[in-house]
């Protein structure tokens, strides 16, 4: 290797890492959304949650329900903000910047449990943005 093919490499790695320390952090870094009622029974049961954020914030919620997750999608998306999908079980959802009010959007996953049970679960989430 010549000093020349040295130099441009250390210079690409050392811009690869400048470039590495301006990206977003990874969507799993976000803040847990903290959602209040009732969790879903099981598989195969639907359950409406609630949450409470701020305009132009964004949070992880997760689909916690006991067993394996098989599938998973967006069911019904936000009108006043976007949701993600991470993972086959993470969601990310930000809100509008701006915007004060209520906004919803469902979740639906498909699994099975230990216990023997599965089916299909739609978990809605109103959102309280203020």
């Amino acid at each position: 290797m010549t000093h020349a093919t040295r130099a441009r490499s250390v210079l690409a790695m050392a811009l690869l890492g400048s470039l590495i320390a301006v990206l977003p952090a990874p969507a799993q870094n976000a803040a847990q959304c903290v959602v209040s009622g009732s969790p879903p029974a099981g598989w195969g049961f639907n359950s409406i949650g609630y949450i409470q954020i701020a305009a132009g914030s964004g949070c992880l919620f997760t689909v916690n329900i006991t067993g394996e997750i098989q599938s998973s999608s967006v069911a019904q998306n936000p009108a006043h903000g976007t949701l993600q999908q991470i993972d086959l079980s993470s969601f990310m959802y930000t809100s509008q910047a701006g915007y004060s009010g209520s906004d919803t959007f469902a979740i639906r996953a498909t699994g099975n449990s230990q216990a023997g049970g599965s089916g299909t679960s739609v978990i809605t989430i109103n959102a309280t943005l203020q």
